[in-house]
């Protein structure tokens, strides 16, 4: 069975939300770890 997330009103594109998703899972991270990945590659986020 599949789930359909719907990313409608979101800020950012679902790309970069399903990389940030994968980031917090796979590797144990921090939401202010993984923010400073993002501001490093030029993407400003904030949880």
């Amino acid at each position: 069975m599949s789930t359909i997330f719907s990313y409608k009103r979101h800020r950012f594109p679902p790309e970069t939300i399903a990389y940030a998703i994968w980031l917090y899972v796979r590797f144990n991270l921090s939401l202010r770890e993984i923010e400073e990945m993002f501001l490093e590659r030029g993407i400003d986020i904030s949880y």
